[in-house]
């Protein structure tokens, strides 16, 4: 039983009151018809337990009654072992669907999302994943160490007198030209 409900647009707005009055006659008329499935449910449980299986005679001598008695419980093994079966048949074909699950999910991999682009500073940051009440700040120029610039000092020696190391040049371009 399917319920279809069509809108007709109409020229003014329903009233609030009204709606809720319709909302309830649909919710009424719905839970009417819950309870009569049930009905119909039971009945039609009945029915089949009437036709398929018979109240016991339990009419006779102790006798009988023993050997009913021992049918009906032979009858309940039977099904007991039918179910622990079945149920161990499904159990075993859930654990291939997941190892199946699993191994799709495998060969596939997994799809990392794009990451976005968001502009939050070291602070703001810290501030979302631990919450407001925790303080902690990130200014990271802070913890750095401090390092004092050494100025080089070029020893006097190495540079001297221009004059002097022209004059030694001019001495070895001599020796060169005599030779």
């Amino acid at each position: 039983m399917c319920v279809h409900v069509v809108v007709v647009p109409n020229r003014k707005k329903m009233t609030s009151s009204r709606r809720h009055h319709l909302k309830s006659l649909i919710l009424q008329i719905a839970m009417d018809w819950i309870e009569q499935e049930k009905k119909d449910a039971i009945a039609a449980k009945e029915a089949y337990m009437a036709e398929h299986c018979p109240a016991p005679d339990t009419s006779g001598d102790q006798a009988t009654l023993m050997e009913l008695c021992k049918k009906i419980h032979a009858a309940i093994d039977k099904i007991d072992e039918e179910r622990y079966d079945i149920e161990a048949k499904v159990q075993k074909a859930d654990k291939e669907i997941e190892d199946l699950k699993i191994k799709v999910v495998d060969l596939r991999g997994v799809k990392k999302p794009a990451l976005k682009k968001v502009r939050m500073s070291a602070d703001s940051m810290l501030q979302a994943l631990l919450g407001s009440k925790h303080k902690v700040t990130m200014d990271l120029r802070s913890n750095l160490k401090q390092v004092k610039k050494e100025v080089k000092e070029e020893p006097t020696e190495a540079v001297g007198d221009w004059r002097k190391n022209i004059e030694d040049k001019a001495d070895r371009k001599k020796m060169f030209e005599s030779s």
